[in-house]
């Protein structure tokens, strides 16, 4: 019976049908499309890590070799949970071995590793679990105060999504629920109970909603396969990225399947669970809808409204008032796309502001085409004249950075930086002091010999390969900001020679100075604060550290090569230099990494572009979340509004002042959005603003003004929209032929 009754009553009410068919599509296409999108952006990272650091679990580091490393591999092989050993033999040297280690159970990865550290006696540094692979199977560390949020953060953000469909999709089926309650109650009458009915409303909705959950499936994982397309696309001309490949298992499909499932009977279940209490006399009398509105409750909009427009706005505003838990996704979807859309922008505006005045504005004429030699020494570096000759150089500078650090006596400090408290009136705890004046950080920076004495040439300085140059300024934090740094001599300008030590404080020897300046070279360094920075030529630093013996570099020796082309140097020449002078190195047999700066500059606005293109679509989802439950709530209870406007024509209103009440409504749920935005995201710009100390001309020259505008004119087009057809479908029909129902209390 209860089948045939569902039939018929989906037969004769088509409207309903392609309601709850076009709710089930949506809820099934935004999870199908986030699950897949998750789920691709979670392989594409799992195979980057794999690639780039190896698929270890554990790693550790054994002072054995020969025999004694094979006992100790062989009791990591009773370890129940130990899976694969393999001898690491890239990373083992002489007098140790590296052994990398998988587990059969990944969740017990952090326990097993306390075992084995604790059997084999090995320290905290020689027994090493993979944080980054672990981290990406839910498997964090549980000592760690700050594990890796972000795949909880995604299903967070799955779940949010899944929330915001079940209250959007629960307003779709109770409009299809509400107009066949006087139907509801008449079965109510007769003896059905509300569990019956119950069934028969989720039998309904499981009936409509199955082909349109497996269309919504399939359209969404569609629609992640053109998302990665796209990303690909956009991406292709980064350097060193792999582009992602789409990928699907059965388990996602199902997920994506079942979720959708779950969120479609969650949604009609909540209504009909509320329909079915309603007494059957109210349901005979379909007075079931809210009659909030009626009671004469006042809120802000309805003043203002009433204020404005009379009572055609108290009218207005109560039937807001009425609808304020059917469009309660509207509010909030709509009000955080569009905050969320400005406040992007705007970030995205000033960083870019920013990382052009610190970066490429500031970088731009110290280099076009940057090389970096790992594991290789300035020394040994050979092909320092063929690089200048290369056509459109017009400047190479060769250099390699060591780390050292400087006792500098209180009395050698300038006389500017002692009127104001000394060095640890500026740098706080960044300044070590000790029992002979303070223990400063001294970067090295080692040019080869033709750079540096041009460098001497530039500083005002004697040429001479004898002693090294100081970089001699100190920032003076307490009367500038870091964005424009003012400046005061660091030591006092007859300054000579320097004592050189090791970080702890151990002198290495006297360092002779040719003499103070306070430009450094041109080279695209950012040097520490509170640091004597000492540039060294070549010849000299390998004379001074043959004679003071210093101790092996801590950190991998590595060479730059500073190629500065002539002026106005276009993209394409700067890919050739690049191109000629990889074609040096590999020549020479050298391992290196080369980058010219317009390519990396344009790089950084694709990466950009691409990120704002990300964000940009999730914002627009949260709008069209909400342009949906609008859509559906205006034209899904029309009956309801048949009865309201028939009320006010008895009263003596014209259709034109009826279709105010409309205009009146969407205006307010357009707006809304819109009012609370702006002031928001200037206040956020102001403390921007502020912190990054930038001029707020630059940033209004550079305002997002048209993607803001043409963004809320979206959002006002589309809620206009709207109430246009829900008023053209409420007015147009008969309202005096309503009057006559008897239902209408």
């Amino acid at each position: 019976m209860w089948k045939d009754f569902s039939r018929s009553d989906l037969a004769h009410s088509p409207g309903a049908v392609r309601t709850m068919a076009l709710a089930a599509l949506a809820a099934s296409f935004f999870l199908a499309l986030l699950c897949g999108l998750f789920y691709n952006a979670w392989t594409y990272e799992v195979d980057r890590i794999l690639r780039e650091e190896g698929g270890w679990q554990a790693r550790l580091t054994l002072p054995q070799t020969g025999a004694a490393l094979e006992q100790t591999l062989e009791t990591l092989e009773r370890f129940a949970q130990v899976d694969t050993i393999t001898c690491n033999d890239a990373l083992s040297g002489q007098d140790f071995s590296v052994v990398d280690l998988t587990f059969r159970d990944r969740s017990t990865a952090y326990e097993t590793l306390e075992s084995i550290q604790a059997r084999l006696g090995l320290s905290d540094q020689q027994a090493e679990a993979h944080d980054t692979l672990l981290s990406r199977y839910l498997i964090t560390d549980p000592q760690d105060p700050t594990p890796p949020l972000l795949l909880p953060f995604l299903l967070g953000v799955w779940g949010a999504v899944a929330l915001a469909l079940v209250l959007l999709l629960r307003n779709a089926f109770e409009i299809t629920m509400q107009a066949r309650l006087h139907r509801l109650g008449i079965l109510a009458s007769v003896g059905a109970t509300p569990r019956q009915l119950r069934l028969c409303l989720l039998q309904e909705a499981a009936a409509v909603s199955l082909l349109p959950l497996a269309a919504g499936t399939l359209l969404g994982f569609a629609g992640c396969a053109g998302v990665l397309a796209a990303v690909n696309q956009a991406a292709a001309d980064l350097p060193g990225r792999q582009p992602a490949v789409f990928t699907l298992h059965p388990l996602v499909v199902l997920a994506a399947l079942l979720s959708a499932l779950c969120t479609v009977l969650l949604s009609a279940w909540l209504p009909a669970r509320r329909l079915c209490r309603i007494p059957p006399l109210e349901a005979l009398r379909g007075t079931a809808r809210q009659q909030s509105a009626w009671r004469g409750k006042r809120t802000l909009t309805t003043r203002l409204l009433a204020r404005c427009f009379g009572i055609r706005g108290e009218l207005a505003g109560n039937a807001l008032y009425a609808q304020k838990k059917s469009l309660r996704i509207a509010n909030i979807s709509l009000l955080l796309s569009f905050l969320g859309f400005t406040a992007m922008l705007c970030f995205f505006t000033l960083s870019g502001i920013s990382t052009r005045m610190t970066y490429f504005e500031r970088y731009q004429d110290a280099w076009d085409v940057m090389a970096t030699l790992p594991d290789t020494q300035l020394s040994d570096f050979t092909l320092t004249d063929s690089l200048a000759a290369l056509p459109d150089v017009e400047d190479c500078v060769v250099y390699e950075k060591r780390q050292a650090s400087v006792l500098l006596p209180t009395e050698t400090q300038s006389q500017a930086l002692q009127d104001l408290g000394g060095l640890g009136a500026l740098a706080g705890e960044d300044a070590a002091a000790t029992q002979d004046g303070w223990l400063v950080d001294a970067p090295l920076v080692i040019l080869d010999d033709a750079s540096f004495l041009r460098f001497c040439e530039e500083a005002s300085l004697a040429p001479s390969l004898d002693g090294a140059v100081l970089l001699n300024r100190v920032w003076d934090s307490m009367h500038s900001n870091f964005r424009s740094r003012q400046y005061l001599p660091f030591v006092q300008p007859g300054t000579a020679a320097l004592t050189l030590t090791e970080p702890d404080g151990t002198a290495l020897g006297e360092l002779p100075l040719l003499g103070l300046t306070d430009t450094p070279p041109n080279l695209r360094e950012e040097y520490d604060q509170y640091t004597l920075v000492l540039f060294w030529p070549q010849s000299l630093w390998a004379e001074w550290a043959q004679e003071n013996r210093l101790p092996a570099p801590t950190k991998t020796p590595e060479v730059l090569v500073r190629l500065l082309g002539h002026e106005g140097i276009s993209q394409t020449e700067c890919e050739a230099l690049q191109s000629e002078v990889s074609t040096l190195l590999d020549q020479s047999g050298y391992t290196y990494t080369v980058e010219n700066r317009l390519t990396e500059r344009a790089t950084n606005d694709r990466m950009i572009q691409g990120a704002e293109s990300i964000l940009g679509a999730f914002c627009l989802l949260l709008a069209v979340i909400g342009l949906a439950n609008v859509f559906l709530n205006t034209l899904g209870f029309v009956e309801q509004r048949r009865r309201e406007f028939a009320r006010y024509l008895s009263l003596g209103m014209t259709p034109r002042e009826l279709r105010s009440l409309f205009w009146m409504e969407g205006a307010v749920l357009a707006l809304r959005p819109l009012v609370i935005t702006l002031p928001l995201t200037a206040g956020m710009v102001a403390l921007m603003l502020r912190a990054s100390y930038l001029d707020p001309a630059l940033f209004l020259a550079e305002a997002p003004v048209l993607p803001v505008v043409l963004f809320a004119s979206g959002i006002v087009l589309f809620v206009a929209l709207a109430y246009t057809l829900g008023a053209r479908k409420v007015l147009c029909s008969d309202l005096a032929e309503i009057l006559k129902d008897d239902r209408l209390p």
